[in-house]
């Protein structure tokens, strides 16, 4: 196959990994339901799948693209953390709610 055509099929790919991440994470909607859903599970099994990518691709993609795959995964990360930090937040504001309903 040719290269030109292989670094394409690979960065679609990685892109199409990537936008399912941003998906999961909440930060744009599904096409398909055109809803905003979080799945933070999910997202970070597309996020390991996408380092996973980067970690068996090493030394036979070029430096553009592995710059191009480390800039995703760092930011996917950056926002999982991010949206775990405020699922938690929220969910400790839910409990507490909770609780003063009760009193």
């Amino acid at each position: 196959m040719d290269e030109n055509k292989n670094t394409q099929l690979f960065m679609g790919l990685c892109s199409s990994l990537v936008t399912q991440a941003w998906m999961q994470l909440g930060k744009i909607k599904n096409p398909m339901t055109d809803e905003i859903n979080i799945d933070l599970e999910a997202a970070s099994l597309t996020i390991d799948m996408i380092v996973m990518l980067k970690d068996k691709t090493k030394g036979n993609i070029s430096d553009e693209e592995t710059k191009i795959i480390d800039q995703s995964i760092n930011e996917l990360r950056m926002n999982f953390i991010a949206s775990k930090d405020n699922n938690k937040s929220d969910k400790e504001t839910e409990d507490s709610k909770n609780e003063e309903e009760d009193k």
